[in-house]
């Protein structure tokens, strides 16, 4: 039998040949695996090194790997939130010739979680319900896109920061079904399996003493129903509008905007008697800040971060000499937004010191900066400027971060998220309506800053 590699790019075969396939993966020595938390699986998974790349090695049957390989990669081609397929091992023999188990190869989601490790130290309600809303959100993407997944759960999902909120990834496609379209009863069994799934997770949670004793599991578990059902009724309704109030079907859409929401497609009818307007998003698709900011700026961000920042590129536009949006002759946006990144926001990022960043990305930092302007413009009762805002946000919030941090012996990403979970440190909540994830492929400028 030869060893077999299916990879979704030319360069992923020459990186993965040097892992040692003809060892059972639960025996991986430690000098290629990276010491990565990880979620509960049924499945053996390690993480290792490939080249330049971290990937998520899980051994499972060859008909399952193939078919969430190919899953994951129509997932990714729908730009739904979900980890990407990187390749497909089979043919593996130990030593004496006997075979091992194929391998399901993905790549690492940079500054994401698993739920576990995000309650090593008892977090707040508020935080869990962020947690809660990031997953209904991915599961309405899931579900507008045809995608029964078959086994929603914390477990099975992957949590990173977006701005004050928290994006949703999708880890195992091993159950799911894509279809042209869901019915109602499709949807429906994915929700309840959702809702027992999350209380059974939150329960386990709760006997092992990391629940806030607040936080009731099988109330929370049904939550995720309602959350779901808010979203997926503003995503789909069918409205009716007097002819004399047009005007509503702009804020519709300015609503499904606020939810991350991005239009694609309206069904406008005319009703028989003339006097109203029935509207019905038709197609809707997620991350309308994060491809204006991608379009303004080459800018790649979560969408809650996205749409942080693009009001302050909007905010400091109006300052300019040049800004004239119904003037020919004025500044191009894309212009005033190169502006800004190369002024603004690549000075700002790089007076905060790597160290004091943790695995917050570029656009998190700046995010959190614009927070904490403007709490400290609500106090002064003026606006502070960004100079002000970087040495307090340096001496108030990063250096005791990282002091907490450290002191906890937790460490890197999971220490910092336990570090506020104690103290309420995280930045606020400031996206209206639910938390959006989308797909994030990190910051596409010259120097990623």
């Amino acid at each position: 039998m030869e060893l077999r590699i299916t990879a979704t790019s030319p360069e992923h075969p020459a990186a993965l040949l040097d892992l040692p396939w003809d060892v059972p993966l639960v025996d991986w020595p430690e000098s290629c695996l990276v010491a990565l938390p990880r979620g509960i699986s049924r499945h053996v998974v390690r993480f290792a090194r490939a080249g330049e790349e971290v990937v998520a090695v899980k051994e499972v049957g060859e008909w399952a790997a193939v078919r969430e390989y190919e899953l994951l990669r129509d997932l990714d081609r729908l730009a739904v939130p979900a980890v990407d397929a990187l390749a497909v091992v089979t043919g593996r023999t130990d030593p004496r010739g006997e075979p091992l188990e194929p391998v399901l190869i993905t790549r690492h989601l940079d500054g994401s979680l698993p739920y576990r490790s995000m309650f090593e130290t008892t977090m707040r309600p508020s935080t869990i319900n962020r947690l809660l809303d990031a997953l209904a959100v991915l599961l309405v993407r899931l579900h507008l896109d045809g995608f029964a997944w078959g086994d929603c759960s914390l477990s099975n999902t992957l949590f990173r920061r977006d701005a004050g909120a928290y994006a949703a990834y999708l880890v195992d496609a091993e159950t799911g079904q894509l279809q042209p379209g869901l019915s109602r009863g499709q949807r429906e069994y994915d929700l309840e399996v959702a809702r027992v799934n999350i209380s059974g997770e939150l329960m386990d949670l709760e006997a092992g003493g990391s629940l806030h004793p607040s936080v009731d599991p099988v109330e929370f578990g049904t939550a995720i129903a309602e959350r779901y059902a808010e979203l997926w009724h503003e995503l789909t309704r069918q409205s009716v509008y007097p002819l004399a109030k047009r005007h509503y079907i702009d804020r519709r859409i300015r609503r499904l905007n606020e939810l991350g929401f991005d239009v694609a497609e309206m069904q406008i009818q005319a009703t028989p008697d003339g006097d109203a307007v029935t509207f019905l998003p038709k197609v809707v698709d997620a991350g309308h800040h994060q491809r204006q900011l991608l379009r303004l700026t080459g800018m790649d961000a979560e969408e809650n971060q996205a749409r942080s920042l693009l009001r302050d590129l909007e905010t400091w536009m109006m300052t300019q000499e040049d800004y004239a949006p119904d003037d020919p002759l004025g500044a191009r946006p894309e212009v005033l937004a190169h502006r800004w990144v190369r002024d603004v926001f690549r000075p700002t990022v790089r007076r905060v010191p790597k160290e004091l960043r943790g695995s917050a990305d570029v656009a998190q930092i700046y995010h959190e900066l614009l927070e904490h302007r403007w709490l400290m413009s609500e106090r002064a009762e003026r606006d502070v400027g960004l100079d002000a805002t970087v040495e307090d946000y340096l001496r108030t919030v990063l250096r005791p971060r990282l002091a907490r941090a450290a002191a906890s012996g937790a460490g890197g990403a999971a220490g910092e998220e336990a570090a506020e979970a104690e103290d309420g440190t995280s930045a606020p909540d400031t996206a209206p309506g639910l938390a959006e994830g989308t797909v994030r492929r990190g910051l596409t400028g010259p120097d990623g800053v």
